[in-house]
């Protein structure tokens, strides 16, 4: 009875278990979007109709408000969260900074938005995450790059596709389309330590964060240069994805439809807030750049059968399937710089898999050291999730029947036995066959 009420409690945790955690693939589409003011529904309305348009659910709630709560019955009910509410100083319901890092933890996607006013409830989460903004009513100021519909503070700043990250996966073909981007809103800061940090778009060297309503600096600006940033990216070690941006207005839709016209003359008809904007949407939620590894064989390469052990010196193949998410559908994966580590303790083979149409292959001889080994994939590079896949498999000796006859380094030892022995016999014959004449009495 004890046994198995023991067994039902274990599935019970082990079913919390799995229904608390959140898929790492971009096939669900549950967005919370919490707004400071839900008139941004219709500021913001091209935005949210090309989530729509792409499959999105989404479900509009205050960020105040008092029945708020992203988990139920132990299960997360939405899989990414948008917060558009940069001034709200504290989540209503049962949210709060803590319960975004947990949604973190578990899998979950943010998109964060900021402004000139950043509550404490953001600025907590953002901490958490290696980003600091810059004090309340600072924003991010350019003399020498801003649109000619600014107000004179210089705030309205155009940024350049310069000075925009060049991984296509998280900002799509902003770069490579060259137009300006609008930018009203506040810099950060990122923690240098932290390697899980992207810096998406900088601003340029003549921009910095201060307070434009003050004439004359009293102290030294919280970012100066390109160390201001407008947007950051972050993908925790889980390959959960949190995005944020020092502009609400960014996402708005003046900022979509708007020309842009810097004070140098350079004019453009359209800015690429929108097509920035989406790519990083799609990036944060896990519609590109996500990977998986399927398939994982290992066999000799003589009569393609899997052993319970290898043997040392044995010719192998390794391949593997890669698959990458782009938009609702599995692909095969095209990168032709995977690498494979058989490794025991430190690597003894690395080399680098052939792509076969999404199949890739890696052919070599088990090193003539035994032990346990491991085939190990740890694939990391900017823009897709980390990969990493460990196969155990455990290398023996020869046996004693295994070993050649007669080995080839070895003659010298051989011919100097033999030249003993012959060396033995001849000395034992002359031994026992040679007598020496007796020797002949002396006359007197």
């Amino acid at each position: 009875m004890a046994q198995s009420s023991f067994l039902y409690i274990g599935l019970i945790l082990l079913a919390i278990h799995w229904s608390s955690s959140l898929n790492i693939e971009g096939s669900s589409k549950r967005v919370l979007v919490l707004l400071d003011n839900l008139a941004l529904r219709e500021s913001h309305s091209f935005y949210f109709k090309q989530l729509k348009d792409r499959g999105f659910e989404l479900t509009y709630r205050s960020s105040d408000d008092s029945s708020l709560q992203i988990v139920k019955y132990g299960e997360y009910i939405y899989d990414h969260i948008i917060l558009f509410a940069p001034a709200t100083k504290e989540f209503g319901g049962r949210l709060d900074a803590e319960t975004l890092t947990e949604f973190v933890d578990a899998g979950g996607n943010v998109l964060v938005a900021g402004s000139n006013l950043i509550g404490d409830a953001i600025r907590e989460f953002a901490g958490e995450c290696g980003i600091e903004f810059a004090d309340d009513k600072n924003a991010v100021i350019d003399h020498l790059n801003y649109d000619v519909n600014d107000d004179g503070q210089h705030t309205l700043i155009v940024a350049t596709p310069d000075n925009l990250l060049g991984s296509e996966l998280i900002t799509g073909q902003s770069k490579r389309a060259g137009l300006p981007f609008l930018f009203r809103g506040i810099g950060m800061s990122s923690d240098s330590e932290n390697s899980l940090l992207l810096d998406v778009l900088t601003g340029s060297s003549s921009s910095y964060t201060a307070n434009p309503d003050q004439q004359t600096l009293t102290e030294y600006p919280a970012t100066v240069g390109k160390r201001t940033l407008l947007i950051s990216v972050l993908q925790a070690r889980n390959n959960a994805r949190v995005g944020f941006v020092g502009s609400l207005d960014f996402f708005s839709n003046d900022f979509f439809q708007n020309s842009v016209q810097s004070n140098t003359d350079k004019k453009s008809t359209k800015s690429g807030n929108e097509d920035l904007a989406l790519a990083l949407t799609d990036w944060v939620f896990k519609q590109r750049g996500v990977l998986r590894a399927r398939n994982i064989r290992h066999y000799l390469k003589d009569d393609k059968t899997t052993p319970s052990y290898y043997t040392i010196r044995n010719d192998i193949i390794f391949n593997v399937q890669f698959d990458e998410f782009v938009y609702d559908k599995w692909v095969p994966f095209n990168g032709t710089d995977v690498q494979l580590e058989f490794v025991r303790i430190d690597p003894f083979v690395r080399t680098t898999l052939k792509n076969k149409g999404g199949q890739l292959e890696a052919n070599f001889r088990v090193p003539d050291t035994y032990g346990i080994y491991k085939f190990i994939i740890d694939y990391s590079r900017i823009g897709y999730t980390n990969l990493y896949s460990a196969t155990q498999v455990s290398v023996h000796p020869l046996r004693h029947t295994e070993y050649e006859r007669f080995i080839t380094s070895a003659y010298p030892y051989y011919i100097s036995s033999f030249s003993m022995m012959v060396g033995a016999f001849l000395l034992s014959f002359i031994v026992l066959y040679h007598r020496d004449e007796p020797s002949k009495p002396k006359v007197e």
